[in-house]
């Protein structure tokens, strides 16, 4: 893999770059739990899930969730949204501005601008573990994920690719773990052209893989979103997150 420098003088969307971070709380609203709307945007949002057992004394796993072609917001909850409160995650699900993300359609713009502004929403509501945040996905919400998430692996420690077709980062920042995983028998996007070409790539950039091929079709099984989710993604069980 070869990493990009950013142009000078390159707006930071136009380059794949995020720059919202996990700090300190800054609203002065309460916490609120469950399902809820962004309204950052118009006809296209997005939606916050906050598990029941959330407490701002002990900050949260993140994953923001990129949904496939055509989808929105609520496809995008779908695979993990089940071991949401089970495994304590707060999961970021959003729109993209198009029918699908903006590299798939030309290039980084848009959607790297709203990810950002919710990124910077959420961490000014919520207590967020910094060492635990993944961005998923899944067809090209998938391929979306492996692009944004090594462009901006200094913000993402983990990706999670489910069924992806390609990726096309901007740049190399960090090494995140990634978890990508294929149907043997997808009609959508054949494994053969993809993931079976994606996972070598990345294997030889030296990033830590867990490749996960299953007996099926263009999809995400539950048991493959569980493993992803919960025993791969989740901190050890006496890992403390910080105060």
């Amino acid at each position: 893999m070869r990493q990009e420098r950013q142009p000078s003088g390159m707006p930071e969307a136009e380059a794949g770059r995020l720059r919202a971070r996990p700090g300190k709380i800054t609203t002065a609203a309460g916490p609120e739990r469950g399902l809820q709307k962004l309204k950052l945007g118009d006809t296209r949002d997005g939606l916050l899930y906050v598990p029941a057992g959330y407490t701002p004394e002990r900050p949260a796993p993140l994953v923001v969730m990129l949904h496939g072609a055509g989808g929105n917001a609520d496809h995008g909850l779908n695979s993990l949204r089940p071991l949401a409160d089970t495994a304590g995650l707060i999961l970021l699900a959003l729109d993209s501005r198009g029918r699908t993300w903006d590299i798939i359609l030309g290039g980084y713009g848009p959607d790297i601008a709203f990810i950002d502004r919710a990124l910077a929403h959420t961490f000014a509501c919520y207590a967020v573990y910094p060492a635990h945040i993944a961005v998923e996905g899944f067809s090209d919400g998938a391929s979306y994920a492996l692009s944004l998430g090594i462009t901006n692996g200094d913000l993402f420690t983990h990706v999670i690719a489910f069924s992806p077709g390609f990726m096309s980062p901007a740049g190399q920042q960090g090494k995140p773990r990634l978890f990508i995983s294929h149907g043997t028998h997808d009609g959508v996007l054949p494994i053969d052209r993809c993931s079976r070409r994606i996972v070598p790539q990345v294997q030889r950039a030296d990033y830590d893989v867990l490749y996960r091929e299953f007996d099926g079709p263009h999809t995400v099984p539950p048991e493959i979103a569980r493993e992803a989710a919960t025993e791969w993604f989740l901190p050890e069980p006496n890992a403390a997150a910080p105060r």
